[in-house]
């Protein structure tokens, strides 16, 4: 059996999860803000809003690429030097977009930041998941996503008062704190655990995966705009598609992976890590949707607006942190498909909206949304780590976090597409405009559609749980953890 140089002895536990949470704060909120303020960008530097959005979009592109290959260095050398180095990287990045002169060096100060933020990131689920017994593991994930919704909250709520009184450069200073407090804490007390033996990097993998990571990325991000069927789309998708056949092709003959392809032989990894990805584009999907809801349909002011939105991640945090200590005590699969159940409602009760509904109409029929997704999210997180042998923890980390940002731009790509196609079938041949200038009804009718294919997804995903927990029966269960 592989040996770790100092085993886990769970101690001071909760002041490394305060460690993780300094960081994962200032990581959220930078990431829930930026939208806010993208508008004064754009306007400060005189550019039309395609550029500005790389703002936005250079920041996603660059994490998610990079995650795989930090998940990998950490099972190599040890998560405390690549969260440490990560995060003091991350503090000083954060500060440079806030000083761009120019909107080409605030673009590349967004992609250092973001590089940075993969290496303090990707590893957290890994660090929880050695840092807290199996019996209180889903419980700290519980606190993870909870601080993760936090800054979510917090985020657009504090760009709103910097833009009223500083400057939308202040955005990229006020969080440094919390990632000061990350680095006291985990220099203290991250143990300094080191992985046996030494491992080569796979450095054709890394390519292979970043580069067709980023080429699936750009796919789902720019097919909505110039048509997902067009020639320059469909070649990009074939790159994308060529990258990834050559990286698995690669990681099934090297002797150190990138990518242990073994994890996924595990039906409890590969079932709740694919759970994970289709309950993230049904929610990113749907949410990506609310605003114009509320903005077109409703008339609601921007501030409302935002308030009403800002409930969904009230709800979210509220359950995610119930639900993982639950799932320590009666069980990952039956916590896990109780908010499917629910999510699949959401989904349904969303369909109901209408252009006579009120805010609190859309609120309450939003909610279940955000409950079934807080009560899946941190079960399906702890039995993807859980399922994962220690040496390969990283990138079972850096693979998690890899499904949230691929399921989110995923679910806003395809679902968006159907909603402006079904909006443009129920306003006639006759319409030319854009589909945010198309009447109420097309719009509405069109939302319910989309309701009703992620309904189906979030079906799905029940589906998939139900044949894990019978897959599982034939299993001999974990002494430490009900499943």
């Amino acid at each position: 059996m592989t040996r770790f140089a100092n085993e886990p002895t769970y101690e001071h536990k909760w002041l490394i999860l305060a460690a993780l949470a300094g960081v994962v704060l200032m990581a959220s909120v930078l990431f829930s803000s930026a939208a806010v303020v993208l508008p004064a960008i754009v306007q400060e530097f005189d550019i039309d809003f395609a550029v500005g959005q790389w703002v936005l979009l250079s920041y996603t592109l660059a994490q998610t690429s990079i995650m795989p290959i930090v998940g990998r260095l950490g099972d190599m050398v040890g998560k405390r030097p690549i969260f440490l180095g990560g995060t003091l990287a991350f503090v000083v990045a954060s500060i440079l977009p806030g000083l761009a002169p120019t909107v080409e060096l605030l673009l590349l100060f967004r992609v250092l930041q973001a590089v940075s933020a993969a290496f303090a990131l990707a590893l957290n689920f890994g660090i929880v998941t050695e840092t807290f017994p199996p019996s209180e593991r889903g419980k700290a994930l519980g606190v993870f996503g909870a601080l993760f919704a936090a800054g979510s909250i917090a985020g657009p709520m504090v760009a709103g008062v910097l833009l009223e009184t500083l400057s939308w450069r202040w955005i990229f200073f006020v969080s440094l704190p919390l990632g000061g407090i990350s680095l006291v804490l985990s220099w203290r007390y991250l143990p300094k655990t080191r992985p046996p033996g030494r491992q080569s990097f796979d450095w054709p993998g890394s390519l292979f995966l970043f580069a067709g990571l980023l080429a699936l990325m750009l796919y789902m991000t720019f097919g909505d705009r110039t048509g997902f069927l067009s020639l320059g789309m469909l070649g990009l998708l074939a790159v994308s598609l060529l990258l990834l056949w050559q990286f698995v092709r690669n990681e099934a003959r090297v002797q150190d992976p990138l990518v242990d392809l073994s994890l996924f032989r595990n039906a409890q990894f590969s079932t709740n890590l694919a759970i994970r990805v289709i309950a993230n584009m049904t929610v990113g999907g749907l949410w990506f949707l609310f605003p114009f809801y509320l903005g077109n349909i409703l008339l609601i002011e921007p501030l409302l607006a935002g308030m009403l939105l800002t409930t969904f991640w009230v709800c979210f945090g509220a359950t995610v942190m119930i639900s993982g200590a639950l799932a320590d005590r009666f069980g990952v699969r039956l916590i896990t498909g109780a908010g499917l159940a629910i999510l699949a409602f959401g989904c349904y009760t969303v369909s109901t909206l209408s252009a006579a509904s009120s805010a609190v109409d859309f609120v309450l029929r939003v909610a279940p949304v955000a409950l079934g997704f807080g009560i899946s999210h941190s079960p399906t997180n702890s039995a993807v780590m859980s399922s994962a042998p220690r040496e390969r923890l990283g990138i079972a980390s850096g693979t998690i976090t890899i499904g949230w940002f691929l399921g989110r731009t995923a679910g806003v790509a395809a679902l968006g597409a159907l909603w402006a196609s079904r909006v443009h079938a129920y306003a006639g041949a006759e319409f030319g405009g854009a589909v945010t200038e198309a009447a109420a009804g097309p719009q509405i009718a069109a939302l319910r559609d989309v309701s009703f294919a992620a309904m189906a997804l979030a079906g799905v995903t029940f589906v998939m749980i139900a044949w894990e927990s019978l897959h599982a029966r034939s299993a001999v269960r974990p002494s430490h953890a009900p499943l």
